[in-house]
């Protein structure tokens, strides 16, 4: 590892970034390098904005890919190098308001029994039934099932912890699926080759496992994992829970990001379909 790098890396540690933001700004940097094929210390501030112009109107990445760019980027030659360049600016990509997927209860239930591999079903169905993030429900370890108060211990985004309640079936489930592996991770790797791992189940595997599941179903939506902490939020709703729990249990910093899933809901669609229905009735 170059000087740069570590260097890099040490002031991200600093900063108290989780290990899976530290990778992907080191790729961000790296990419970037390669793309000049040269040290990015060795860069002016009218290269890297030729090389975000290339993201934006050439590559056409998303927006996630473009804005995971800049982050690593401007962290890198503010932080790190030390430069205060106003480019650094002007190139955040604009936001964008898009509903998320949400399948119904029936529709999760056809996804989940598709799951063959018992680590891989039980984990989605944790990951539905308490709302979870995908690496929240990868990185769960046997300390932060709470049996005695129903708990699960989650470490959050932004090193933010939280609990949430955990169903009775739910425990049955880790219960039963730990008596088979008997590792600190509740849901750990698979073993190849008769090896045992101490690495707990890679976020790659479960979304390919959920998207296997999800061709099978027959359900005819472009959902994946994240969609089953959607459809968790929203199902709360129509049962009644109180907006505010719902934002505690999801580990949301703003009330204003858990009242998207008020759009989302059945009383909401039921809500206007007698008044539009009205409205067309007599044409």
């Amino acid at each position: 590892m170059s000087p740069l790098r570590t260097r890099f890396v040490e002031d991200m540690q600093l900063h108290g970034f989780a290990p899976g933001t530290r990778h992907l700004y080191v790729g961000a940097v790296y990419r970037l390098a390669k793309h000049y094929l040269k040290s990015p210390d060795l860069l002016t501030e009218e290269e890297l904005r030729r090389y975000f112009l290339h993201l934006t109107l050439e590559r056409k990445v998303a927006r996630p890919t473009a804005t995971i760019a800049l982050c690593g980027l401007k962290f890198f030659f503010e932080h790190t190098l030390q430069r205060d360049w106003p480019s650094l600016d002007l190139m955040r990509p604009p936001k964008e308001k898009k509903l998320p997927v949400v399948l119904s209860r029936q529709e999760v239930q056809q996804i989940l029994s598709c799951v063959r591999t018992p680590i891989y079903r039980v984990c989605l169905t944790t990951i539905y039934a308490c709302g979870l993030r995908l690496s929240e429900g990868c990185g769960l370890q046997v300390p932060d099932v709470d049996s005695h108060r129903m708990l699960l211990h989650i470490r959050g985004k932004g090193n933010k912890d939280r609990y949430v309640p955990l169903p009775d079936r739910s425990l049955q489930a880790l219960r039963q699926l730990w008596r088979t592996h008997r590792s600190p991770w509740l849901f750990p790797a698979r073993p190849r080759a008769g090896l045992t791992t101490d690495r707990s189940v890679r976020d790659w595997a479960l979304q390919a496992a959920f998207h296997r599941a999800l061709q099978q179903s027959g359900v005819r939506k472009a959902a994946h994992v994240h969609t089953l902490r959607h459809s968790y939020a929203t199902h709360l709703l129509e049962a009644g829970v109180n907006l505010r729990i719902i934002q505690e249990i999801l580990g949301h910093a703003s009330p204003t990001t858990t009242a998207l899933y008020t759009h989302l809901t059945e009383q909401a669609r039921q809500a206007v379909a007698l008044p539009i229905n009205e409205l067309v009735r007599s044409l």
